[in-house]
């Protein structure tokens, strides 16, 4: 069947060509007769076949490419790129009934996020193309797996970028109120209907065991979320405070201390900048700081601003940590390199006149795997690093 084409600038055929995934709408040569969300070849300036496409009416990025040849975008198709992301996972994931199991670009299934909590999965589609396909990727995903439940997630504002409708809705089967799963020996409970994400921060999976090799003494975990950090640090550390702006957040993070039977964290409702400001006037010490925070940086405009962010929120917490004590730090900001959050690292380091020895270099979980081509599908950035001076 002969597809609609969509001719691009030789830019964007350039980047297509050098691996990258994405055409942007400013790229767009001509596009007549291309389905409002359908699948398109696309063609560079000279009308040459360059790949197979998600084409999308009203996104700024108008073509996501799903294939370099002439490929049917059909179940068959569709199934075999979940059974290559499904036995990915079989080999990277250890110790966890939780993780992600598709992971968009990273998956050549753009648009696509498939989260999994033991029995339960939750799903996400991101963009008009895959929003098409649902019928089809429930099916094939029950035949993969045999779910208890499948719970479409699609409330996230990306989706209004597409044109779509944000909604939450169980797919198939059943869905309880509370999942209950096992990750890195411990016990965990997650709202998969209301909770941030899918229901838990799965990237830091495996940065939540490295922190624990290093933690030691009093703790602070800020941006805690549902505990992730606190709960691994708590079987190294004499205590750990965990603080969080959500009221909800720290609700499901007791939760999940509570499940494990633990009971030296303190939890905190509180604004992070503001209550590292006010242990800093306690002369409050720390043998181990973790900072977590959401992404300071949501757009390239933002980088400058972000950075300062980084650099202000890691002095506050060097000027916290005792001689010898360690740092755990994050940047989800895709659009903050690692060598810029590495800066604002090192001037912070700086001002608070102390010598940072970097201990581990990490990014996201095995389980969001990253394309060398695809730079956005690298976006974790964390640093555990030890105060030596």
């Amino acid at each position: 069947m002969s597809l609609p084409k969509v001719r691009i600038n030789r830019r964007a055929a350039d980047r297509l060509r050098a691996g990258h995934v994405w055409v942007y709408l400013s790229d767009i040569l001509k596009r007549e007769n291309a389905p409002a969300a359908g699948v398109v070849a696309v063609e560079d300036p000279q009308g040459h076949f360059l790949g197979t496409a998600h084409h999308s009416s009203t996104s700024q990025i108008a073509l996501r490419l799903l294939a370099r040849d002439h490929a049917a975008i059909d179940r068959p198709f569709l199934l075999k790129r979940l059974r290559v992301a499904v036995e990915h996972r079989s080999r990277v994931v250890t110790d966890s009934e939780a993780y992600r199991l598709v992971f968009s670009e990273a998956d050549l299934l753009p648009g696509l996020i498939v989260d999994r909590y033991g029995d339960y999965l939750v799903v996400q589609t991101l963009t008009q193309g895959m929003d098409g396909l649902t019928l089809i990727l429930l099916d094939c995903l029950t035949e993969l797996l045999s779910p208890r439940g499948i719970l479409l997630r699609n409330d996230s504002p990306v989706r209004v970028k597409e044109s779509l409708d944000r909604e939450v809705r169980v797919a198939a089967g059943e869905m309880p109120d509370r999942a209950e799963f096992q990750m890195n020996g411990f016990r965990w409970v997650a709202d998969l209907v209301h909770g941030q994400k899918t229901g838990l921060y799965l990237d830091q999976r495996e940065n939540y065991a490295a922190a624990a090799r290093y933690a030691q003494g009093a703790a602070l975990d800020c941006f805690t979320s549902t505990g992730g950090f606190a709960v691994h640090l708590s079987r190294k550390c004499s205590s750990v405070y965990a603080a969080d702006a959500s009221a909800a957040a720290l609700g499901r993070a007791e939760e999940n201390a509570a499940l494990n039977g633990i009971s030296n964290i303190s939890w905190r409702e509180a604004d992070i900048f503001d209550l590292l400001t006010t242990l800093g006037s306690q002369r409050r010490n720390f043998d181990t700081v973790v900072l977590d925070p959401p992404a300071f940086a949501k757009s390239k405009s933002a980088i400058d601003k972000a950075l300062a962010g980084y650099k202000e929120i890691n002095l506050k917490a060097l000027r916290l940590l005792s001689p010898g004590g360690v740092l755990v730090t994050c940047s989800c900001s895709h659009h903050v390199s690692e060598a810029d959050f590495f800066g604002a690292l090192a001037a912070a380091a700086i001002d608070a006149q102390c010598t940072l020895r970097i201990l581990e270099r990490r990014i996201q979980a095995q389980d969001h795997p990253v394309l060398l081509t695809v730079p956005e599908t690298l976006y974790l950035k964390c640093v555990i690093a030890q105060v030596i001076g």
